[in-house]
Order: structure tokens, then sequence, then C-alpha cells
């Protein structure tokens, strides 16, 4: 029998369903953020979570419970938007599963059935952040991190990160194919597949890593090309990107969404890691590369192009915004899904023309507080000369 409290809890969660988003007031005139975050736990379905059944649960107790959504890859189909989020469950195991959306800023809903990918892999114990590429040779396909136990050492934490890939047609069913291999890197993270080819080879943005978390020897955002997408090999990596001294990217950087096809650049929406005394703190930063290469960036924008705000910055990772995911539509409007504090997803929406303006229009950074004020004070006599007009 049906357990009397299931409605009460379907209640909650069709009325969080049709709340509808409205803009914040928030303004910089790059991006327009929103009040909600358009998904989080309490959007899980409640199947997933409580035995229904009352005998079998008669304090309709939850069985099987999630900690957190977040870091989705995104794309737009027939109209529909579509995020493969990551779902945390109560145990630390991470999962992907659809959620779809008519307007892509609210109204979102979980699939029925989460995703279950090919296990292949048997030595992989969590899966997550997976970046979705519309790729020209026909497929969709999501590259995101394969986590396994560090065998070599004795140490419970320590992991061994690869970039693992998967093809679709139709987000339904997914066909795993090898995990990428870099032969200069002994790790990866947050790895994003192009959209094109490159001289007729399949195209990644690389994370070069030493270690599961530190980066180590990893010089910062690398490009590498291959022929065999089914068996994915790079010889060699390219740093296009690359970490800064005290800047938003010392610490570390990592491509975000696939890459948007603009008028004058690829835009690229990455994220940057510093160490602060609260721990390490994620925002985001864009820079543009060129179109007919892809490995040559040609406008880097200074400064962040989003912080966490109120209460993003709390969660379970506190101080942190990271996406993988966006939709560039045919009219030119772009929705960024971006997670908050490893909690929580949320949109903000802008157009291809204001990234671009804003990547060549915004002076790049100085690298030194004394040029970096002489780069405001031209600002600042531009703008009292026209105020005195």
């Amino acid at each position: 029998m049906l357990h009397k409290q299931y409605q009460t809890e379907q209640d909650k969660l069709v009325k969080l369903q049709n709340r509808k988003n409205e803009k914040s007031d928030f303004y910089n005139g790059i991006i327009e953020r929103y009040k909600d975050p358009i998904l989080t736990r309490n959007h899980i379905p409640v199947f997933w979570k409580y035995d229904l059944d009352s005998e079998t649960n008669p304090y309709f107790q939850e069985r099987l419970g999630v900690n957190a959504v977040m870091n989705s890859g995104a794309i737009e189909l027939d109209g529909k938007y579509y995020l493969v989020v990551r779902v945390e469950g109560a145990d630390r195991k991470s999962f992907f599963a659809v959620a779809e959306s008519d307007t892509g800023v609210d109204g979102f809903r979980f699939w029925d059935y989460p995703v279950l990918l090919p296990d292949t892999v048997p030595e992989e114990t969590n899966v997550y952040d997976m970046r979705l590429t519309r790729h020209e040779d026909g497929y969709i396909y999501g590259v995101f991190c394969s986590e396994s136990k560090d065998k070599e050492s004795s140490d419970l934490s320590a992991a061994v990160a690869e970039a693992g890939i998967v093809r679709t047609k139709d987000l339904k069913s997914w066909e795993r194919l090898d995990n990428l291999r870099t032969l200069q890197s002994p790790q990866q993270r947050n790895v994003v597949l192009h959209p094109e080819f490159v001289d007729g080879k399949y195209a990644f943005y690389t994370r070069p890593m030493d270690g599961f978390i530190e980066t180590g020897s990893g010089g910062g955002i690398g490009f590498g090309l291959c022929e065999d997408i089914e068996h994915a090999v790079i010889e060699e990596e390219k740093i296009i990107s690359p970490r800064v001294y005290h800047t938003l990217t010392e610490a570390k950087n990592g491509a975000g969404a696939v890459p948007i096809k603009g008028r004058k650049c690829w835009i690229h929406i990455a994220h940057g890691v510093r160490n602060t005394v609260a721990g390490l703190r994620y925002v985001l930063y864009a820079f543009g590369t060129d179109l007919a290469h892809p490995d040559r960036v040609i406008a880097e924008p200074s400064g962040m192009f989003l912080a966490p705000l109120g209460e993003e910055r709390t969660g379970d990772v506190s101080n942190v915004v990271f996406t993988n995911g966006a939709v560039a539509r045919e009219n030119g409007d772009v929705y960024l899904y971006y997670a908050s504090s490893d909690t929580r997803m949320h949109v903000a929406v802008t157009t291809v023309d204001q990234l671009e303006d804003y990547l060549f229009s915004t002076p790049k950074d100085p690298l030194r507080s004394a040029d970096c004020v002489k780069q405001r004070c031209k600002l600042i006599e531009k703008n009292l000369k026209l105020l005195r007009m």
C-alpha cells in the first residue's frame, strides 16, 4: 500500500518544479543572474529516495538519500534544454541523471531513471562532471572524470583521475569508449572535447596533473589531438591558458563548458582557483581562441567572469562556482549553467555578442598592482571627462 506521506512529499516537489524563476537585480552588463537555483537536492524525485510501500517502510524513512546536485553538462535538443546532472548520493557516490526544461531557467524535471553507464572499468569507483559535446561527426559525446583508488598509496584519500568518454544520439542509450590516455600527464580532470575536427582529428582541452588534487607540474589548460576517439590517445599537450602567479589561476585552472563558436572566436568559460586562508576559492574566467586555430588564445580579459554571491558562497565545498555546461542558441542567446559550492545548480544568461564584447574590449591583466592602478586611472580619467561635458 502507498504510504500516506508520499503525497505530502510529492506536493512539495511539484510546487518546487512549478516555481517561476525571476532575474535578480545583479548587473554588470555581461550576464544576468537568477534569484533561485534551478536544481537542488529537493528536486530529486521522491521515489528515488524512499521506499513508498507502507508495509516495508512504515515510518517513511529515507532509504537512499541525496546530498547534492551540481556540475551539469548541458545541451539543447528539439527546442528543449537538457542537463546531465552530477547527483551525489548520501553515500558520497556520484552518478548522472538527465533533467529537462522547456525554458532553460526553471521547470527542470528529472527523468524517471538516472543514467546507467556501461560498467566497463572495474577499478572505477566514482564518476562526475560530464561535459556534453555535440560533435560534427554526428554523436553527442560525454567526457567525465573517472576516479579510482590509487593502488600505489596507502592513503585512503589518494585517487587517480582519468577522462572517461561515452557517446549517444539521444541521451538514453550510451556507448562507453576507452578512457582517454595522455602520454605526458599521469592524471586528467576537466577534459573537454572540441565540437569540430581540427586538422582532421579529434581535439581535446585537457588539464595535466601530477596528482589527484594538486596539479604539480601541470601548467594550466592544455590542448591535444587524437585520431581515434574510440581508443583516444594524446601524445602531446600544449598549454594554452597557463597558471599565473597572483591571478585567478594561481593554484590551478581547468576547462569548463564546451567552447561556444562566436563570430570572432571560440568562447571559453573556464574555472580558476587560488588558495586563501579560508581554503580554495573557485571562480569563472573567460578567454577566446582563434576560430581556425583553437589552440591559439586571441583574447584574455582581466579578472573574474563570475564569482559566488550570497548563498552561493556556502555549501559542501564553500566559496566555489563551477561550470561544465552551456547552451548557445541559434539566435545568439547563451545559457550558462553553473554550480555553487558543490551543492546546487544555477543559470546565468547572456548573448554571444555580449561575450565577445567582453572578451575583446575588457583590458588584459597587467599582472602588477602598479600597472593595474594606472589602468584603472585611465578609465576614471576618460569617464570624468565625459561626466563634465
